[in-house]
């Protein structure tokens, strides 16, 4: 399982449609050295441009029932995934590889009592002026955060994943031989009411936890999280900063607890390596750059992480 960042991405459309060419040639040559391959990406810029995009259209249309972020989500994956399977399929057949690449609506499933819904921490969408904030709350229900002087953001809970929807189809795709899109930004959040009903949630999932959750169901070998550094660093940023090779579980724990990764950049990131390595015996998960994946599974750079 591939776990891709924002840098594999971009933030806008023309960006995008760039950088989607560049990452299908570091997938493609997981496929064309024998792999399996599932993809999860990002969505944070994409997810907030069209949350973005649907407020503004809702103001100016009275009466307009503004879009759920589980729907806004759903945009997301569909919109990326577009790119992504496009660029991959062309990457693919250039190298003459004819290999069936599919992106799948992916819903997560989340606990409707997870603690993250009371605490919501994740910041969505545009800034806003205090009196559009207000506006925002009490029409909408909306929380949120004054952001560091710069205005008023929304925030969402960003809750654990349980379980995902539609891991059968993506495991019967995985087994088939295509190259599975699934998962993106961490999924669609939604929970169980009543009978088999689902309901989208407010809320945007970890990308790095859904990948882990994937890995795990689809008895995944390796977790690739693909990200802005080569390598994980101890004091990062500091004069005695150490980049690790390698970490058991039980070292990264000590780490973590010691606070030596930030929390929604590294840190998630870490906590989801440890779980995939720890959950069955065999399994390796890698962080590293985009462009230095293949050597980080041959062991020439990346922090490995493993029992």
């Amino acid at each position: 399982v591939l776990a891709l960042g924002h840098d594999a991405l971009g933030t806008n459309l023309p960006e995008q449609k760039t950088a989607v060419t560049k990452t299908a040639k570091a997938i493609a040559d997981f496929i064309q050295d024998g792999w399996q391959v599932a993809v999860v990406h990002s969505n944070a810029p994409q997810l907030g441009m069209i949350h973005t995009a649907m407020n503004e259209f809702g103001k100016q249309h009275e009466g307009y029932t503004s879009a759920p972020m589980s729907v806004c989500s759903a945009m997301s994956q569909g919109y990326i995934g577009y790119d992504l399977q496009n660029a991959l399929r062309e990457e693919l057949l250039d190298r003459g590889i004819s290999k069936g690449v599919a992106t799948v609506l992916t819903q997560v499933e989340v606990d409707r009592d997870d603690p993250a819904f009371q605490n919501p921490t994740k910041p969505i969408g545009a800034f806003m002026t205090k009196e559009e904030a207000d506006k925002m709350v009490a029409e909408r229900g909306y929380n949120v955060i004054e952001d560091a002087g710069r205005g008023y953001r929304r925030v969402v809970a960003s809750p654990k994943p349980q379980s995902i929807i539609e891991i059968e189809s993506i495991r019967d795709m995985v087994d088939a031989g295509l190259v599975v899109v699934a998962c993106g930004g961490g999924g669609i959040p939604v929970y169980k009411t009543e009978g088999h009903h689902l309901k989208g949630a407010a809320a945007v999932i970890d990308k790095d936890f859904a990948s882990c959750v994937l890995a795990q169901h689809l008895d995944a070998d390796a977790l690739i999280i693909l990200t802005a550094v080569e390598k994980v660093a101890i004091n990062f940023g500091k004069p005695n900063q150490t980049w690790l090779d390698s970490l058991t579980p039980a070292e990264a724990k000590v780490y973590i607890e010691r606070g030596h990764f930030a929390p929604g950049s590294m840190l998630p990131k870490v906590r989801a390596a440890v779980e995939f390595a720890e959950s069955a015996p065999g399994r390796t998960a890698l962080i590293t750059l985009l462009e230095k994946a293949k050597d980080g599974v041959a062991g020439r750079t990346g922090t490995v992480i493993h029992q």
